[in-house]
C-alpha cells in the first residue's frame, strides 16, 4: 500500500515539532530547494534541448518529474509546489542573467550554510531529519509547508 499524502505529512511533522526547528524548516527547506534547482539548472544542456526551448534544461526537465512525484500524491498540492517551483527556476534565470559566474558557487555556500542550520534545527528538536530514514522525505518537506500555506488560505490539499 502506497502512502498518502497526509500520511507523509504526518510522519513528517513528527520530527519537526520544535518551535525553533519549524522556523529553521520555514527559511531552509525552500532555500535548499531553490539551490538544489540551481545546481540542476547549471548543468550543460545539450543543444538539441535549446534548440526546442529557450527554457528546456535540466532544471526544466527535473521540476517536471517533481511535480509527477507530487501529483501522484495530492493534485491540489501539486498546484501549490508549481508555483513554488516555477518562482524559483525564473529567479535562478534571473540571477544567472545578472550574475553568470557566480550561480553555482553562490548556491554552493548557501546549500551547505542551510543544511548547518537545518542539522542545527534537529539538534535542538533531538530527532533525526526526516530524509535519514527514506530520502523521498527531501521531497515532502517542501510539500509540509506548503501544506501550511493551503491551511491558511482554507484550500483542501
Amino acid at each position: 500500500m502506497s502512502k498518502s499524502i497526509q500520511m507523509w505529512l504526518d510522519e513528517y511533522g513528527e520530527s519537526h515539532q520544535n518551535k525553533l526547528n519549524k522556523r529553521i524548516h520555514w527559511v531552509c527547506v525552500p532555500i535548499i530547494f531553490w539551490t538544489v534547482m540551481a545546481f540542476i539548472f547549471a548543468i550543460p544542456s545539450p543543444a538539441l534541448l535549446n534548440e526546442v526551448s529557450l527554457h528546456l534544461n535540466w532544471a526544466t526537465i527535473g521540476a517536471v518529474l517533481i511535480m509527477i512525484f507530487y501529483a501522484r500524491l495530492s493534485v491540489s498540492l501539486t498546484v501549490g509546489m508549481a508555483v513554488f517551483t516555477a518562482a524559483c527556476y525564473f529567479s535562478i534565470v534571473a540571477f544567472d542573467a545578472v550574475w553568470p559566474d557566480y550561480l553555482v558557487g553562490f548556491s554552493a555556500v548557501v546549500f551547505i550554510i542551510a543544511w548547518a542550520v537545518q542539522f542545527y534545527g534537529h539538534e535542538v528538536e533531538g530527532k533525526k531529519p526526516s530524509f535519514l530514514k527514506d530520502v523521498q522525505y527531501l521531497m515532502i518537506g517542501p510539500a509540509w509547508l506548503m501544506s501550511f500555506t493551503y491551511k491558511k488560505m482554507g484550500l483542501k490539499y
